[in-house]
């Protein structure tokens, strides 16, 4: 874009104000039930009449509410709204989560545990004899691994294993923002956890054995001697991050490259 097509001062508020318009009348489209979940946007060309604006207006304000997790565009086939589960409309927390450093990773995993410690009280009332089997089995493939000796290679299905336990406690409690919270802040805190892995030696054994206690409380349906299980268990990598702040940003930053 050239100099001559850049907004003027003037101009670039006033677009902002009619992109807000936009987000706020179609937001309310489908707060009042007008647009409903999975449910076709009407054409671009009605909808600008509609709502008074331009079509480049328009596409701004549907690009906003695509970033927002309300609405998704279906290449040649139009703009719907979404599901509305949470997973989709908590997407803007992962993209804030996204973009933290180091210092503020340690306020994430306490934000993590405040929640995967409710999160584990709620789920020893909730989990089905099937669920508890199924963890079991997670933790059993760690186990083999611990068996034939943990190596480098193995971290990365190790730390798989871990956020799928987590996950699945998460989901067993019906609490559907919750578990999306958590699944989101257990993703992007795991190479916090790689790192710990990596250097503390008998991390993965000893976060094994926490995560056996954790599932015989579950086992055991009490909800206070679960929280306090997971409270404790995850109080160990946010201890970490705390003391590790440096090496644990490096190593995220060469994940990442």
């Amino acid at each position: 874009m050239t100099s001559a097509e850049l907004p003027s001062r003037d101009e670039a508020p006033a677009r902002r104000s009619l992109t807000e318009n936009v987000v706020s009348a179609i937001m309310q489209m489908v707060s009042n039930g007008e647009l409903l979940a999975g449910q076709r946007l009407p054409i671009e060309k009605e909808l600008s009449v509609r709502l008074g604006v331009s079509r480049g207006s328009l596409r701004e304000g549907v690009r906003a509410l695509a970033v927002m997790g309300v609405l998704e565009t279906r290449q040649g086939d139009g703009t719907y709204v979404t599901s509305l589960d949470a997973t989709s409309l908590l997407s803007g927390f992962s993209f804030y989560a996204d973009l933290q450093v180091a210092d503020d990773a340690t306020q994430l995993l306490h934000v993590r545990r405040i929640l995967e410690s409710e999160s584990a009280a709620l789920a020893a009332r909730t989990l089905t004899d099937e669920q508890l089997d199924l963890l079991s089995a997670v933790l059993d493939r760690v186990d083999t691994i611990i068996e034939k000796g943990v190596d480098d290679d193995d971290l990365a299905e190790v730390i798989a294993a871990d956020s799928e336990f987590h996950t699945r406690i998460a989901r067993s409690t019906g609490n559907r923002p919750l578990a999306a919270l958590i699944e989101s802040l257990a993703s992007r805190t795991q190479r916090t956890r790689m790192w710990r892995a990596m250097t503390e030696r008998g991390t993965v054994p000893g976060a094994q054995a926490e995560h056996r206690a954790i599932l015989a409380e579950l086992r055991r349906r009490d909800p206070d001697r679960a929280r306090v299980r997971m409270e404790t268990h995850l109080m160990g990598v946010e201890d970490f991050s705390e003391t590790h702040p440096t090496e644990a940003s490096e190593e995220s930053d060469a994940s990442s490259q």
